[in-house]
């Protein structure tokens, strides 16, 4: 187990190295470098604990505990800054770190306590500190599962946030960031169970069951580094562009646009057409502000327009059409060469992952599974 906390450790701290070294770092990167920091200083303590340095050193008794409640924010805003627009820290975002820098403040006088007083509460020997402990088992939970819950929320909202203004999926998937989420949130949970268990019910596990948080903590580490380094910014588009990103609406809301239903019914028939006569749909990477200059109406309207005539977001509208292209492209016999994801490129689609994807939600079968269906009813 030595060996597992100090590869864990090393690789904490060569992590933050590498996050801070990189010559395009963005402000989520410095962020997950924080975060590497406190992750590495949260299993070197641990680990001297272990190896009794505490019975030594008592004025290392006690530091790594508010610990815990830093992981929540760094996960939130580390989400939250990955796919944020604006990459200026606020001081509102400092008050997430308030709850930690409090049980520091609480814990003051236990680190001013003799070391025989040290030793008394760390063994359960005295009630002091003993409410506090359980109060901040039920805190960790609270605050590792909430943040969690929070940096999910705010995953799918910039899902629908995109789905609403690009025509293409981004150039990083999305979805390890999801496993990054519930990773942490299964971390967090499992710890405070086996806590519970063992400071609540009194269940013996025969071993040290504090490992079990830290030997998943420290697999999270790889993951976590290996995907951090790799990751660039997820909303980055133009300058020009982030003017005219618009943000999801309901149907309530579009009553006090200003659009007019004879105008949108107008603008409605000459969107079919050029959609039609002039397939934008086949620009990879067309954005609604875009395809809203091709018929000089703003964003916002345009968005208004094919969410309530098409019943679609603006992903799924264009995607359609790049799903029909390909069926028609597919079938034409000067195309029999050509393998399927190269008529999909030709289509309009930018990734085989979104094709396949966009394929399956729309004719309900794979492209592979439509060809043959088709080839065998002719």
């Amino acid at each position: 187990m030595d060996t597992v906390f100090t590869i864990g450790i090393f690789l904490s701290f060569f992590l933050q190295f590498l996050l801070l070294s990189k010559p395009d770092k963005s402000l989520s990167d410095k962020i997950l470098a924080v975060w590497m920091f406190i992750i590495g200083v949260h299993l070197f303590s641990y680990y001297i604990y272990l190896l009794g340095y505490w019975d030594l050193y008592p004025f290392l008794s006690g530091v790594h505990h508010p610990l815990p409640l830093l992981h929540g924010p760094m996960l939130y805003l580390y989400v939250h800054f990955s796919i944020k627009q604006n990459q200026d820290f606020r001081w509102q975002d400092y008050l997430h770190f308030l709850p930690a820098v409090g049980f520091y403040i609480y814990m003051i006088p236990f680190f001013f306590y003799s070391a025989e007083r040290q030793a008394m509460i760390n063994a359960g020997l005295t009630d002091a500190y003993s409410g506090f402990i359980v109060f901040s088992l039920a805190a960790f939970l609270i605050s590792g599962n909430g943040y969690t819950i929070f940096s999910y929320r705010l995953l799918n909202k910039y899902q629908e946030l995109t789905d609403q203004n690009f025509a293409y999926r981004k150039s990083i998937d999305l979805n390890w960031l999801k496993y990054f989420i519930w990773g942490i949130g299964v971390v967090f949970t499992m710890a405070i169970s086996v806590s519970i268990a063992v400071e609540w019910i009194g269940f013996d596990f025969g071993f040290n069951a504090d490992l079990i948080f830290y030997s998943m903590l420290i697999l999270f580490i790889f993951f976590l580094g290996f995907s951090g380094i790799r990751h660039k910014n997820i909303f980055s588009v133009d300058a020009s562009e982030k003017s005219r990103i618009v943000e999801p609406k309901n149907t309530g809301e579009y009553k006090r646009s200003g659009l007019k239903e004879d105008d949108a019914l107008e603008y409605h028939q000459k969107l079919t057409e050029l959609m039609k006569s002039q397939k934008p749909y086949l620009e990879p990477k067309l954005t609604l502000g875009e395809l809203a200059d091709s018929l000089d109406i703003s964003a916002n309207h345009l968005s208004q327009i094919i969410n309530q005539y098409e019943e679609k977001n603006f992903y799924d509208y264009i995607n359609g059409y790049r799903v029909e292209e390909f069926k028609e492209r597919a079938l034409k016999p000067e195309n029999r060469n050509y393998n399927i994801l190269s008529i999909a490129y030709d289509s309009g689609f930018n990734s085989k992952s979104s094709f396949n994807q966009v394929f399956k939600k729309n004719v309900g079968k794979t492209p592979s599974q439509y060809l043959a269906s088709v080839k065998a009813e002719s």
